[in-house]
C-alpha cells in the first residue's frame, strides 16, 4: 500500500524516468510537487523500503548538502 503523497512522487519519478532522467534531488522534486524537501526525502526513504513491491529501485547516490537519489525501474 502507498499513501497519496507516495503515489504523487512515484508518478513524478516514473514520468521523469520515461524522459531519460535517473538522478534526482529532493529539493527539486519538492519544488515541482509543492512539498517540502524533507517530506520528499522521508518519502523516498520509505519508498526505498518497498522498492521490490513497487518495481522501482531507489538508492541514495550522493549525500552532501542535499541527497541525490539514483532511481530506476526494475
Amino acid at each position: 500500500m502507498t499513501t497519496e503523497k507516495e503515489d504523487k512522487i512515484l508518478f513524478y519519478l516514473r514520468d521523469s524516468i520515461d524522459k531519460g532522467k535517473c538522478f534526482f534531488k529532493s529539493k527539486y522534486i519538492a519544488k515541482e510537487l509543492g512539498l517540502s524537501p524533507k517530506q520528499v526525502g522521508t518519502t523516498l526513504f520509505n519508498l526505498s523500503q518497498k522498492q521490490d513491491i513497487l518495481g522501482i529501485e531507489i538508492k541514495p547516490y550522493s549525500v552532501a548538502i542535499s541527497t541525490t537519489w539514483r532511481i530506476r525501474l526494475i
